[in-house]
């Protein structure tokens, strides 16, 4: 799908161009054009990119083909802005998805590229039809605006993680399985995929706000800015999140080792109650040696109820000692 909007020179707001007009809305410095190419095979793209615009070779196939981690290069007449947008599952596991969106930024033009749908290009397509003032800016502004929607887009996927953390958490201590520490090292890869994204991209909000571009407009350094604070912000949460989740594998192996000593407590304290029974049971029961005289006596009814009191309570003493040394 290949959207164009286009303001005019005298202001008049268009998305209704075809790829035939798009040349003669190139040249209208005056006015404002944003290209935004989702899903489009390169066969597409590249005769548009090169030709119509004149981008360099090497910088369509750095947005075509070649996967980058967040990166600007300097072109003379434009930037090339290489930004990554994440997604992440709802559910138990954080199935994490990144997707790369690729930026042409000139004076007075915009050239959007990502192979997937990207919310933060729909948000700011939307907005600027419907508010006008968004389109009245120079390029450099719709640039800050996606940017802006980035950071908005990670700032909704920590707080989805943030809440499958704290799911996790509560199943530590009320019913912890195999399945918790898979969830807990899914979620520790996954924050360890944001940080990889979030560091690079982080500076690249930084020179965009502090580097001398051509193509940004001094004053407007300052709404860039703004957007390299939300990303501090975004690494600040990345590195406690980091922390947090290895906190709860910690918490979880602890727990498992306290389940653990508790149940060899109980079978130690079974084993403890019932090794006087079997001793007693054991020695009475005794048939190696021939009696050396008539000892029809101990096969009597006493010695039996002697033998049975003394099985009946010798558990029900060591339990009570057991209890007394504060074992259980």
């Amino acid at each position: 799908m290949i959207r164009i909007l286009y303001r005019t020179a005298a202001g008049q707001l268009r998305t209704d161009l075809t790829l035939q007009e798009l040349p003669t809305a190139f040249v209208d410095t005056k006015g404002l054009l944003w290209v935004d190419f989702e899903g489009e095979p390169p066969e597409v793209c590249q005769p548009i990119l090169t030709e119509t615009f004149g981008f360099h070779p090497l910088a369509v196939d750095d947005a075509l083909v070649e996967t980058h981690v967040p990166k600007v290069d300097d072109w003379t007449t434009y930037l090339y802005i290489a930004l990554h947008a994440v997604h992440v599952e709802p559910g138990e596991k954080a199935n994490l998805s990144t997707h790369e969106l690729d930026i042409f930024l000139g004076e007075h033009f915009l050239v959007s590229h990502h192979d997937e749908p990207v919310l933060a290009i729909s948000r700011v397509w939307d907005r600027c039809q419907r508010d006008e003032r968004h389109t009245q800016s120079d390029a450099d502004h719709l640039a800050y605006l996606v940017a802006d929607e980035l950071a908005s887009g990670y700032m909704e996927v920590f707080e989805a993680m943030d809440g499958m953390l704290d799911i996790v958490e509560d199943e530590i201590f009320s019913d912890p399985r195999s399945t918790t520490v898979e969830r807990i090292f899914v979620l520790k890869r996954a924050i360890l995929d944001l940080r990889r994204i979030l560091a690079p991209q982080r500076e690249v909000l930084n020179r965009l706000a502090r580097d001398d571009y051509a193509m940004i407009d001094p004053r407007d350094r300052v709404y860039f800015r703004d957007v390299y604070d939300h990303m501090v912000r975004l690494y600040d949460i990345n590195e406690s999140m980091r922390d947090q989740a290895s906190g709860a594998l910690d918490t979880y192996l602890s727990v498992i080792n306290n389940r653990m000593n508790d149940i060899m407590k109980t079978l130690t304290v079974i084993t403890a109650i019932f090794a006087p029974i079997t001793f007693v049971t054991g020695f009475y029961g005794m048939n190696f040696f021939a009696p050396s005289g008539q000892l029809h006596a101990w096969t009597a009814a006493w010695p039996f109820m002697v033998i049975l009191g003394i099985v009946a309570l010798t558990p029900l003493l060591m339990w009570l000692w057991i209890r007394r040394r504060h074992w259980v």
